[in-house]
């Protein structure tokens, strides 16, 4: 068979196609994210090494090292996705319509579920001076990032009447540090729900936020 004849033969090539290895191993990165953050959750960043990782997903640790370069990069990597997915939602919930109360609640609800998520829990118990410099000026920046956009929407509600009077910032220190515990005490095989404590949650916040005498 010449090369023209093999040039115009279609061959099954068993790699696929480069798409495909991408998402194949974005599948596999999100795999060693997800199973790390589950360790560090459980038993600390120190006390977590990446053999136990490996061992977990049924690989050798040379294999984790074919996605991330050690075990901080992989420690940034979660609490990032888990402050990207609340700085997203907060994002959201200042471009929706409605009132500055309705935002917020919608906000506070994605956040409270997001803290009882792998992602959400590690950013939760992962200190500062666990992180390398430059992976902690992100960390930070991150969370600036949410402190101003919750602090935005409640500054609407509180200008358009939907939320009592006050400090905004105070009450968006106290909104995030009541959201975050979540992630301190809730149990996935616990007697709630995550859906149960995100709702119940927010809506105690809530009580506190509308103005006296204002229905819900």
């Amino acid at each position: 068979m010449n090369s023209t004849m093999l040039s115009s033969t279609k061959i099954e090539s068993p790699w696929g196609s480069r798409a495909d290895r991408e998402a194949e191993r974005q599948i596999k990165r999100e795999a060693v994210l997800r199973t790390a953050a589950r360790f560090f959750n459980a038993q600390g960043f120190h006390a977590t090494s990446l053999e136990d990782v490996a061992a977990a997903l049924a690989v050798t640790k040379p294999t984790i090292y074919h996605y991330f370069r050690n075990k901080d990069e992989i420690l940034f990597e979660c609490v990032r996705l888990g402050l990207e997915g609340i700085r997203d939602a907060a994002c959201a919930a200042e471009d929706r319509g409605g009132t500055g109360r309705d935002r917020l609640e919608a906000l506070m609800r994605q956040y409270a579920m997001i803290m009882t998520q792998d992602f959400g829990i590690c950013v939760t118990r992962t200190s500062d001076d666990q992180l390398g410099e430059q992976s902690r000026l992100r960390f930070r920046e991150l969370k600036r990032e949410i402190h101003n956009h919750l602090q935005s929407v409640i500054k609407a509600g509180m200008a358009d009447g939907s939320l009592g009077n006050g400090n905004a910032r105070l009450v968006a220190f106290t909104v995030a540090g009541a959201l975050n515990w979540i992630a301190r005490w809730y149990r996935p095989d616990g007697e709630m729900s995550a859906e149960t404590v995100a709702h119940s949650t927010v809506d105690t916040l809530m009580r506190g936020l509308v103005p006296q005498g204002a229905s819900r």
